[in-house]
């Protein structure tokens, strides 16, 4: 295991990944981030349920994707470099981005996943990314669905609307409203304007 993750290896698994997840993050004084994270496995669920895709792994991946909360936004871009993660532009400027991929190593290191589906779902789950799967989709909408911020998000009407049609309609929802803000926001991931223009000519 990285040295950077051995002091965090301290949750013994019971097989039950929500219970695990939850245990982890509010030892390390993330509770608002397991609530957060166990609403969008679920979530994540029921959508692979209702569009056809895996449901276990939807749910691991919902449950997984926020596990890397316990680094503070100021020690990520170090954490990242250790772990061997190469770090962006826009991510070195922006530094709370790259928590997904952070994430997605701790998956494997520290809960011992190995199923790339559930990896890559983990890691692109701010972003999206080119190529995404139905899987990654999924657990993209999820995460916007339950966000995890306070009040309501100003895009959920249209992005549930859009859900009617597919994970595909509803992920261009929330990566339009990125887009149309893209002058005014601190960074645009290249994933997100990747998977932005993507989507758009796929479902043009």
């Amino acid at each position: 295991m990285n040295p950077v993750l051995k002091p965090y290896d301290d949750v013994e698994l019971s097989g039950c990944l929500e219970e695990d997840v939850s245990l982890f993050l509010t030892r390390h004084q993330r509770p608002i981030t397991a609530e957060h994270s166990i609403r969008v496995g679920k979530k994540a669920r029921e959508l692979a349920i209702r569009f056809g895709a895996d449901a276990d792994q939807a749910e691991a991946a919902g449950y997984l994707h926020d596990v890397s909360a316990i680094f503070p936004n100021d020690e990520r871009i170090e954490v990242s470099r250790q772990l061997g993660i190469e770090v962006l532009p826009e991510e070195e400027k922006f530094p709370m981005i790259i928590h997904q991929k952070i994430s997605r190593v701790m998956a494997r290191e520290l809960f011992r996943i190995t199923a790339e589906p559930i990896l890559s779902a983990v890691e692109c789950h701010t972003t999206l990314k080119k190529s995404s799967s139905l899987l990654d989709r999924i657990v993209f909408v999820a995460d916007k669905i339950e966000w995890d911020q306070s009040g309501t998000p100003p895009y959920l009407d249209h992005l549930l609307k859009q859900l009617d049609r597919s994970p595909s309609h509803a992920a261009l929802v929330y990566l339009e409203f990125l887009w149309d803000r893209r002058d005014t926001l601190k960074v645009l991931h290249p994933w997100a304007e990747a998977a932005y223009k993507e989507l758009l000519a796929e479902l043009d």
